[in-house]
């Protein structure tokens, strides 16, 4: 009699139409619509937030529905309760014999869920993988990070230290471990460079590119032997030198090597040269004995030792921005630079 009549049977105990699924239904469908044309960031991460707060609704609703807070939580009076009140009141609500007033539904998948990529997530993580949105988000890291290391540029190595790519350099001085780490931290991005003091095992002040790149390869030869670094660390070397490239015109350089056994990987690059005056070096050779037994190598004086002695206001370890207006760090940093470009490209491609 009812079908005849026109009106529909709801059998009994049917739940009533979510309207949670409904507002999903419209969300994604909003979502969808607007997934079709440009937006800003602006746009993109007030519709985040908007989504978010609407999922925070959704989900106090679907627990509060499936008896997730079967307890009635009382509204804040701004004062705290007793705690032992609290546990008094508790033990007493489930003391034996008694019913206990805190009941726990049994778990049951909710079939409105789909497990599928879709919905709310789905879209969210559509949003994410979107290439418009990941250069935008990139942009906005790269923006914070440039902000901080601005404000203080002592931040830099705390914020790009990290990743796979892990460097040893065969000394503790900062002028070559922070020139080189920047270096390195610039063309990949995320480095671990780290300083470990090594020996050159040739004269204080080597004399001729054979001698620079000798007293180089040595320091990490001299970290592996003594098991300091392991046998396939990537490492990376430096070493300064002096050279006569024209008849009495005398100039320092720096070599600077790096060493990956793991890929087979060997590259030499060197710093700009810096004119050192003859008188120099002429000193440097009359401090040095004949009979020096690391003579072969260079010298026992070095350069910059001469130069402290003569010229005020010199360093002997960073002579070089009085003669040129760029320090030795700015030096090292350009050939380190170079090589990590080098390097970077014989690397095999990365596979994900």
């Amino acid at each position: 009699m009812m079908e005849e009549s026109g009106i529909e049977a709801t059998p009994p105990g049917t739940p009533p139409p979510s309207t949670s699924t409904a507002r999903d239904a419209a969300a994604v469908a909003a979502a969808t619509a607007a997934a079709a044309t440009p937006v800003s960031l602006d746009t993109v991460g007030r519709s985040i937030e908007n989504m978010a707060e609407d999922l925070k609704t959704q989900v106090l609703e679907e627990m509060t529905q499936h008896g997730r807070f079967p307890v009635q939580l009382p509204e804040s009076t701004g004062t705290l309760a007793d705690p032992m009140t609290q546990q008094a009141n508790l033990s007493s609500a489930l003391a034996p014999g008694t019913d206990s007033t805190i009941t726990f539904p049994e778990e049951h998948d909710d079939p409105r869920v789909s497990t599928a990529t879709g919905g709310l997530w789905g879209f969210i993580k559509g949003v994410a993988e979107n290439p418009m949105v990941k250069s935008v988000l990139d942009k906005t890291k790269h923006s914070v990070e440039t902000m901080i290391t601005t404000l203080d540029p002592g931040m830099v190595p705390y914020i790009k230290t990290g990743g796979e790519l892990d460097i040893v350099v065969t000394s503790n001085k900062e002028v070559k471990v922070a020139a080189i780490r920047d270096a390195f931290q610039e063309v990949f991005g995320m480095a671990v460079v780290t300083g470990e003091a090594a020996e050159s095992n040739i004269a204080p002040q080597p004399v001729g590119y054979a001698a620079g790149l000798k007293g180089a390869q040595e320091r990490i030869d001299s970290l592996r032997r003594t098991g300091v670094i392991h046998e396939k660390q990537p490492a990376v070397s430096a070493e300064s030198f002096i050279e006569e490239l024209l008849p009495d015109k005398w100039f320092d350089i720096g070599c600077l090597i790096i060493e990956d056994p793991i890929h087979g990987i060997h590259l030499e690059a060197f710093t700009q040269a810096t004119p050192v005056p003859l008188q120099y070096v002429q000193q440097a050779k009359s401090l040095t004995p004949e009979d020096y037994s690391l003579r072969w190598s260079g010298l026992l004086v070095t350069v910059g030792e001469v130069l402290e002695k003569n010229i005020q206001n010199v360093n002997r370890t960073d002579w070089h921005m009085v003669f040129t207006g760029m320090s030795r760090r700015q030096m090292i940093y350009g050939a380190a630079k170079a090589l990590a470009g080098m390097y970077k490209q014989q690397l095999p491609p990365r596979t994900v």
